[in-house]
């Protein structure tokens, strides 16, 4: 359900059918401003890949034959996700691309998921319009170690999000990025400080996101 509301659906989208050639499919591009676009097939239901900008135009500098069809340069034709992945499949698959292609359950097009949308979802996810002030954390890695953090806070404030990063780190420190909701005070804030630190959980970063945003 994340995903469909965060991707753009097929109607909303300039797509090249896989009988274009590769002038018609540049003459889209530079119409349409984007450096790729999905290519389909004739139903404009079945993904077939990607066609990017730069790869027509090396083509053409290097004295290609424009009127080949345009999966002649077509990339990435198996990367694509499902409308039900995981949320965490899609930083795996999406990687170096622009965008990632969105497949219905029956492996139709439905749309695509961009670079942009992730970005502005993990920006909301630090809530930064409703935040007052983000914690960095440094947790000794132990079971408990969330629970007793959230604890603590909560003792004095709500959250507004929360983070843990350094999953794949070889020692045992990790960070958690706690959230305060807005209008939290500085006097709460530097009670909450006292309290994680006195059960050695060290705060080494605060950032004021009404001062920084």
């Amino acid at each position: 359900m994340l995903i469909r509301s965060l991707a753009i659906p097929k109607r909303e989208l300039t797509i090249i059918k896989e009988s274009a050639t590769l002038q018609e499919a540049i003459d889209i591009l530079e119409d349409s401003g984007y450096r790729c676009v999905p290519i389909l097939d004739e139903t404009e239901t079945i993904f077939r890949g990607n066609i990017y900008k730069m790869h027509i135009y090396r083509h053409k500098a290097n004295g290609g034959d424009m009127s080949l069809p345009v999966t002649h340069l077509l990339k990435n034709a198996t990367k694509f996700i499902s409308i039900d992945s995981s949320f965490f499949k899609v930083f795996f698959t999406i990687k170096e691309l622009p965008y990632i292609t969105v497949l219905n359950t029956d492996m139709t097009f439905y749309g695509i998921l961009t670079h942009n949308a992730l970005l502005n979802m993990l920006a909301q996810s630090w809530s930064i319009d409703v935040g007052s002030y983000v914690l960095t954390v440094i947790a000794p890695g132990q079971k408990g170690d969330l629970y007793n953090i959230t604890k603590i806070i909560n003792k004095h404030s709500s959250i507004a999000s929360c983070i843990s990063l350094d999953i794949n780190r070889e020692d045992a420190l990790r960070r958690v990025l706690v959230t305060l909701p807005a209008g939290t005070s500085k006097p709460i804030l530097d009670t909450i400080v006292r309290a994680l630190e006195r059960k050695d959980y060290r705060v080494t970063e605060i950032e004021n996101l009404q001062a920084d945003f």
